[in-house]
């Protein structure tokens, strides 16, 4: 398998849903940036990996049909919130393998306002399995949004596991919005007290409204190539992709009561086990990650899962700072889907290009020091978890 770089990212200012932005305009725009970064063309492109969920088939090549005809394979995916490291996952196995030099991967989402729900109603969801084994323990509330009582429940566990404080919680949304007062495509920048987000409106277990993500617009894309597609465009000490391992599913997820193993904990930790072993450097190594803090639950969890602090030592990392800068890892310096947002298709590689920009050196006031190493988490339930490693020599 040969080494793979990051030559270009793109990102789009995110939005909400009442800004009528058409995903295909953000697609091309993503793309075209991402292209003009890494200095090629698009017709250099050999393949391209698409990832969308709120789009009808072959939403891909309609994007990507602005830029140029030029008959390469274009794959469509989609694999709920982690929907766009699924993408960079196929392109860098691609470029990995040798079948290609050259590909890149792009994320969108035209997203409709208000918490997730069904397409179809007429047939299986693939979600009623997360549900049905949640219900078996955990008693459902009325209006509560599905997503927040399944991530919420996964904190109500982490709570009576370790008496965690519900401010504690709260804590991470006032983190997020320090960070995205400085990006200036996140969607909300503006600051919060630990006091506003405890008393927005309750949603279930220790969720509030502002610890939940809200519903976002916005695409990203990345060029990935090989080294000897990186020497001939005279590219030198590119960041490459040190490691990355995409999980779906155990048993476990189902089997053991756990609200924390439902919303992805065990796939979580063995994705990030293959990657460290992978690339030969541990969580104590890393000086920035974006992860996947859907819900302020889910960042406080992943903490654990990605071996930054032991278990059952969250609330204390949290407390010490050791979260944000001048502690031990800068965790989503970009504002994360809380604050910067969460276009599902978009959200991994939106990661992706964040840490790209971090490991260059090009993140202005948010950069993080003398960083070396980034570390990239992205799940999506029905499910999958993506965990993937950036290094820049």
């Amino acid at each position: 398998m040969r080494k793979v770089n990051v030559i270009g990212v793109g990102m789009t200012k995110f939005t909400t849903p009442k800004a009528l932005i058409p995903y295909t305009v953000m697609g091309k725009e993503a793309a075209t940036d991402a292209l003009k970064d890494a200095g090629i063309e698009y017709n250099e492109i050999e393949q391209a990996y698409t990832g969308w969920v709120y789009a009808d088939s072959c939403a891909g090549e309609k994007v990507l049909y602005e830029l140029g005809m030029t008959g390469i394979p274009i794959f469509n995916v989609n694999n709920n919130c982690s929907t766009g490291s699924n993408a960079l996952y196929l392109a860098r196995q691609a470029v990995a393998s040798g079948i290609v030099e050259c590909a890149l991967a792009l994320g969108f989402e035209q997203m409709t306002p208000g918490a997730l729900g069904m397409t179809f109603t007429d047939r299986p969801n693939p979600m009623e399995t997360y549900f049905i084994k949640l219900f078996e323990f955990q008693e459902p509330k009325e209006g509560a949004p599905p997503a927040a009582m399944l991530f919420g429940g996964a904190g109500v566990e982490y709570m009576e596991k370790y008496g965690t404080k519900p401010e504690t919680f709260g804590k991470i949304s006032v983190k997020a919005r320090k960070h995205a007062e400085h990006n200036e495509r996140a969607v909300f920048r503006n600051l919060l007290t630990v006091e506003e987000v405890m008393e927005s409106p309750h949603q279930f277990g220790p969720l509030t409204r502002f610890q939940c993500c809200p519903p976002t617009c916005g695409a990203a894309a990345a060029v990935i190539c090989s080294d000897d597609f990186a020497k001939k465009h005279n590219i030198s000490n590119p960041v490459y992709i040190a490691g990355q391992s995409m999980i779906t599913d155990f048993s476990s997820s189902f089997e053991d009561k756990s609200a924390m193993k439902i919303v992805g904990y065990d796939m979580t930790a063995a994705a990030a086990k293959e990657v460290y072993e992978a690339a030969g450097i541990g969580p104590e190594d890393i000086g920035v990650v974006e992860l996947h803090d859907c819900f302020t639950a889910n960042e406080l969890i992943t903490y654990e899962g990605l071996g930054l602090t032991p278990e059952g030592t969250a609330e204390k990392f949290i407390e010490d700072g050791d979260n944000t800068y001048g502690g031990k890892v800068v965790t989503n310096p970009s504002g994360g889907l809380l604050s910067k947002g969460h276009p599902l298709g978009a959200t991994g590689l939106a990661q992706c290009s964040e840490l790209v920009w971090q490991l260059r050196g090009e993140s202005g006031v948010r950069q993080v020091e003398g960083v070396k190493v980034g570390l990239q988490h992205n799940i999506g339930l029905g499910g999958a978890a993506v965990v993937t490693m950036y290094r820049r020599d």
